[in-house]
């Protein structure tokens, strides 16, 4: 019985602070160059990630229009980690500013909740017109849904 309680406390401990997640901000990567990688992740409600400034002069910030309704944005210093956990469910665009013309963007989904897709979508559409390199980039990431 003492195991049972034991374990059932551990597991609600974890599940109550959450998993915590990294995305490096890179100047090249697998994907190509200015990339954040992973720059799609699925996490749970709760969870943190936090973007590790690998490679000097990025950040990471959310972008206008592509968080769900009732989020936080955020908008990391160059050069610095910033870390973020995510307390409402539904999908985040988010952008390394300097490099945003550069598709230096990432895409992070909160649970199985995909409500506010088709108004990040319209935002995303409009957004990717200052590209002027990898044009697809945003497309693809949000293809996955």
């Amino acid at each position: 019985m003492k195991k049972l309680l034991l374990i059932t406390l551990l597991i609600s401990n974890y599940h109550m602070h959450g998993a915590n997640f990294e995305v490096k901000m890179l100047n090249q990567g697998k994907d190509g160059v200015m990339v954040f990688e992973p720059s799609f992740l699925k996490i749970n409600t709760g969870d943190t990630v936090t973007f590790i400034a690998t490679d000097a002069a990025h950040n990471s910030a959310s972008i206008p229009g592509m968080i769900p309704n009732g989020a936080g944005s955020w908008n990391g210093e160059l050069s610095r980690d910033i870390s973020v956990t995510f307390d409402v469910p539904g999908i985040y665009g988010y952008q390394c500013t300097p490099h945003a013309m550069m598709a230096m963007v990432g895409v992070i989904q909160v649970d199985d909740n995909i409500e506010n897709l088709d108004a990040v979508k319209f935002t995303a559409s409009s957004f990717k017109s200052i590209f002027v390199m990898n044009q697809s980039r945003l497309d693809d990431l949000l293809s996955k849904f």
